[in-house]
């Protein structure tokens, strides 16, 4: 029996500075609002109201995701704004790739302890992704748990909900041979292959003495936030006939391109098309990575891919270009087993 009472914050637990994260953050969740969202900040569930007037016929679009080991190496070089921008990046551009419109998200973050300064900067990050992509943050969960995770350290989750209208449901079906195939601009890595990165960053002394050239330090370059492509695609989606849409993750060009692909369909690409940012080649050379495992592990330059009838790609490339997205018109549809070929 203990000696004296033992209190929550005795185990680790300090609902205080739970509450004092809660009133830093109230202004950074207000600024993301949407007119569809109904409640405040702090209830048991989050109301949104859908808007049939825009979603006659809606289709709810739903993505969950993390950061990876990215986290890290955020933790490690004190990024834990940019990570959370990571958070809402991955999950969002995964609801896009359906054609839907990112509506509101919600986020999970666990640690030991609760430092409030830091996860508050890992919620500012994840505020200003979701003013990115045009969605409400509309709730989250903090969870303290000592003994779980060690002191400092902490893990995040996300959870994006888009809306599209079904028969404007971008799926692959309408793909066909002869399309063109555009690549998006990635801002760098991403949040995907850092078990590898880390594993060669090891490799390299003073990794933040390390210049990439163009005033571009490794370290920032490992740790740039990924690109949120909301409203580029929107925009595109708008003016353009959009038949496929791949969001670049964990298994590169060759698993990710042939999702968007129907049977009977292979994408052919070309890798002199886009440019490939220095951190990819300073990754390689220190790595001494294969040209196949760089392109199975990392997005090697590009973001999404997408797919238009070839008399669109002068339209689409201008629509992206538009919306500070680099973009490449990068290979073709052809006839083929359902894959990726690259040459």
């Amino acid at each position: 029996m203990a000696k004296t009472p033992l209190t929550y914050k005795d185990a680790g637990v300090d609902i205080d500075a739970g509450n004092r994260l809660v009133d830093r953050i109230g202004p950074l969740v207000a600024a993301t609002q949407r007119p569809e969202v109904l409640a405040e900040l702090g209830g048991f569930g989050s109301l949104f109201a859908l808007d049939r007037t825009r979603f006659p016929e809606p289709v709810l679009v739903a993505g969950t995701d993390g950061v990876g080991t990215k986290l890290l190496l955020a933790r490690e070089y004190g990024a834990d704004e940019r990570i959370g921008i990571d958070l809402v990046a991955m999950c969002v551009n995964d609801v896009i790739a359906q054609g839907a419109e990112p509506l509101f998200f919600l986020d999970y973050f666990a640690c030991g302890a609760l430092n409030v300064d830091q996860a508050a900067a890992v919620i500012s990050g994840i505020a200003r992704g979701c003013r990115q992509a045009g969605c409400a943050l509309i709730g989250g969960e903090t969870a303290e748990m000592p003994g779980m995770y060690a002191r400092g350290d902490y893990d995040l989750a996300g959870f994006c909900v888009g809306a599209v209208n079904r028969s404007a449901i971008i799926d692959g079906n309408r793909v066909a041979v002869g399309d063109t195939l555009i690549g998006l601009g990635a801002s760098g890595p991403h949040a995907n292959g850092y078990s590898l990165i880390r594993r060669i960053v090891e490799l390299a002394d003073n990794p933040r003495d390390i210049e990439l050239g163009s005033g571009i330090g490794l370290v920032d370059a490992l740790l740039e936030p990924t690109r949120i492509y909301a409203t580029a695609i929107a925009a595109l989606i708008a003016s353009t006939d959009v038949r496929g849409i791949a969001h670049i993750t964990g298994g590169g060009l060759p698993e990710n391109v042939p999702r968007m692909l129907p049977d009977g369909c292979v994408a052919r690409l070309f890798r002199d098309r886009w440019p490939r940012p220095p951190v990819f080649d300073w990754l390689q050379a220190t790595g001494n990575v294969t040209d196949e495992e760089m392109l199975r592990t990392f997005n090697c330059g590009l973001g999404m891919v997408m797919v238009v009838p070839r008399g669109s790609a002068e339209q689409a490339l201008k629509v992206l270009r538009q919306n500070d997205v680099d973009a490449w018109q990068i290979g073709r549809i052809e006839a083929g087993e359902r894959g990726t070929q690259i040459a």
